[in-house]
């Protein structure tokens, strides 16, 4: 379920968020400053404490990457799942040693291996800063200049911010422009892979068992996180629960949820159900084929496919399951009545009835958003140049013309606050392989032609006259961008550097820049802002007519979901909440033993070490979506009792609506980490830290 880069660059202008309706069962994803307090009492009994909420909001952690976390030993040590940490895992690999297959186990606090890129955050203070955002927007503006003020504010906000704290400042729009927050973050870039397991465990039974359940997967990965070159001594990090959660026991799940699209205006519903989703399948299809047939080709290049083809399925999958919502009469009939309610709530209230004209306005831009989508995503989120060294590309030649402007006035992504992260991407080290790079370039500039057109001035412009395997060849193997040094002396260089620059990659960049940012401009103006408008009057309305006490649309914020363990009924059987390392082996069984459902030949030998009678994972209810991976799930207590690592198919839908009669969180069970660790990995140390039994050794034992 993890939110990758890939992700984000295909899903770009496809999703608008707004306000949840009011919550029902053990719906919600709820800000850390207004939890669902009266909900939890009258429920459950329980009302978590302001310092509660404070220790469990600063134990948890969010990994840039795409992923949720949380500190869980005060020596800095930090729990995920696996494929949050596949990124790490395979920027670390090489064709000597792969840690994705094999897995890792430092033994020794030297043997911690340092992440390359890897940057996590935690939220130290959201701030109110929705009256200073609106003010600077007047209601009289036109749409382009409106985005342009609000930018300006923002910017400046986020900017004063870090000035005045040090601290990573950012500006979260909620409610779709109800209301703006200033999330300050600790920043984090020194983080190193202290164990993970084989990925045939981590991910075992493969795509078959991918949003199934019941489920046998040990989906963790530990980092550390280490500051002056010394483990980080952490205030707050949640303790590991003796005896994890029994059938019905209250839970609650503490990450970052991605993106909900939860009562959405029906028009925008009607958008991403005819264009959206099957736009963004039709990439993934594309991407996975690619993918696969690259693969194919051996064990090495299987091994340097792997993060990408892992993240592409996982993704498509997931569309699959969210475009079978969309395609539901009834979800859909229902989303018309509950809008033709409001409307109506709306239009019979004079005092709100200035807001009536705000659901036309959505339905108006969808028609701009649907001719631009696809030529957006291909020039602007830079899907027909999918390789690494036009990433660098793009932020050199967009960083020297953005860094000479004023930080209210430039792309959001250039802005003061967002330059260390960026920088610490542009000049990592990760291995980069020019044949793979080749493949997925002229796969990428083939659907550039076919999507802009063969004949179109600008495709012949990137193509200079050759085929899309030759152009791809070219530019992979004649760019210097593969050098951090050449990297640095362009970001230095400035507007200077990259105008002299004959680096072909950078050229490439350069040719598509023009239009590539009238398209964006056409998508912020057209269809954002407006949308932005009309979303902040239906807020307005939905707060006036059904109350204040709801969430916000998920962000990749954190946020606080709560539930219970519970099994579900599906085909007339009684699914039971959670499985054992029993099963798993039965399983392995069942399937003599046969790819996904083989077991490492690890597993094989300790089995009689194990207590099979362990539980290993476990289904719970609390309201989640991609992003949330890695998240912990916690007592009352707030001690670990699990970790998410999917929801099931049933689950998929939550996009759109939350519904718990079979969908599920799914998650590994506290005491199936520690019990693989001590039986099958020999890390007994390892789980002393996390159950807080004995310090973690600095040296072999």
């Amino acid at each position: 379920m993890k939110r990758t880069s890939v992700c984000l660059i295909l899903l770009t202008g496809l999703t608008m968020t707004m306000p949840a309706k009011k919550a029902r069962a053990d719906e919600g994803m709820w800000l850390f400053n207004h939890p669902p307090r009266k909900i939890l009492k009258d429920k459950y009994g329980f009302e978590p404490t302001d310092q509660w909420l404070e220790h469990v909001q600063k134990a948890s952690v969010r990994f840039n990457s795409g992923g949720s976390g949380s500190f869980v030993s005060a020596d800095g040590l930090v729990m995920t799942n696996h494929h949050v940490g596949l990124d790490t895992l395979q920027k670390i690999s090489s064709d000597k040693k792969d840690y994705v297959k094999d897995g890792f186990h430092a033994k020794t606090r030297e043997e911690e291996i340092k992440a390359v890129d890897l940057e996590l955050n935690v939220l130290m203070e959201m701030v109110d800063v929705t009256a200073e955002v609106k003010a600077a927007v007047k209601p009289d503006l036109p749409a382009d200049k409106a985005f342009e003020a609000r930018r300006a504010i923002i910017a400046k906000i986020e900017a004063d911010s870090e000035a005045k704290t040090g601290l990573r400042s950012n500006v979260i729009t909620l409610y779709q422009g109800g209301q703006y927050q200033l999330y300050r973050f600790k920043r984090y870039t020194d983080v190193r892979l202290v164990f993970a397991p084989e990925q045939q465990i981590a991910f075992y039974g493969g795509d078959p068992d991918n949003f199934a359940y019941p489920r046998y997967d040990l989906d963790v990965c530990l980092f550390r996180v280490y500051e002056n070159n010394k483990p980080l001594k952490a205030e707050h990090y949640l303790r590991w629960s003796k005896a994890g959660a029994g059938k019905d026991e209250l839970v609650f799940v503490s990450g970052h949820p991605g993106n909900t699209d939860r009562l959405n205006t029906v028009a925008e519903l009607e958008y991403l159900r005819d264009v959206g989703y099957p736009w963004i399948l039709e990439r993934l299809h594309r991407l996975e084929v690619m993918l696969s047939v690259y693969s194919g080709n051996g064990e090495e290049f299987e091994r340097k496919a792997k993060d990408l083809l892992f993240s592409v399925a996982n993704s498509r999958k997931a569309r699959e399951g969210g475009l079978a919502g969309l395609l539901d009469r009834a979800l859909l009939k229902k989303k018309m009545a509950d809008e033709k309610t409001l409307r109506a709530s709306v239009a019979n209230d004079p005092q709100l009835k200035e807001l009536a004209g705000a659901w036309d306005t959505i339905a108006g831009v969808q028609p701009v958003r649907a001719k631009n989508i696809r030529r957006y995503t291909m020039l602007e989120a830079g899907s027909g140049f999918f390789t690494t060294y036009f990433g660098y590309a793009r932020t050199l030649v967009r960083a020297a013309a953005e860094f000479a402007k004023p930080n209210e006035q430039r792309l959001s992504e250039f802005n003061d606050s967002n330059k260390k992260s960026l920088e610490l991407r542009l000049f990592a080290k990760p291995p980069i392989y020019p044949d793979f790079e080749i493949v997925k370039l002229a796969d990428s500039l083939t659907f550039l032609c076919e999507q802009l057109g063969y004949d179109s001035k600008l495709v012949q412009q990137v193509l200079a006259g050759k085929s899309p395997r030759e152009r791809a060849a070219e530019l992979v193997l004649g760019t210097k961008l593969a050098d951090v040094k050449e990297r640095k002396k362009l970001y230095d260089g400035g507007a200077a550097a990259v105008e002299a620059s004959q680096d072909p990659m950078i050229l490439l960049a350069k040719i598509i820049d023009k239009d590539a940012r009238a398209v964006r401009k056409i998508m912020e103006d057209q269809v954002e802002e407006p949308k932005r408008q009309a979303y902040d009057k239906i807020a307005k309305a939905k707060f006036a007519v059904e109350g204040t006490n709801t969430y916000p649309d998920a962000t990749f914020t954190l946020r606080l979901a709560f539930g219970t363990m519970k099994g579900y009924e599906e085909d007339g059987k009684h699914i039971p909440f959670e499985t054992t390392f029993a099963g798993l082996y039965q399983k392995a069984h069942d399937q003599h033993n046969k790819y996904p459902f083989d077991l490492p030949q690890r597993w094989i030998d300790k089995k009689g070490k194990l207590n099979l009678k362990v539980p290993f994972n476990f289904v719970c209810t609390p309201d989640i979506i991609g992003g949330n991976s890695g998240s912990p799930v916690i007592n009352k207590e707030a001690e670990v009792v699990g970790l998410v690592f999917d929801g099931n198919i049933q689950s998929l839908v939550w996009d759109f609506v939350y519904t718990e009669e079979q969908g599920r969180t799914v998650a590994v069970h506290s005491h199936g980490i520690t019990e693989a660790l001590r039986a099958v990995y020999d890390a007994g140390s390892l789980a002393d830290e996390l159950q807080g039994l004995t310090p973690r050794a600095t040296t072999r034992r």
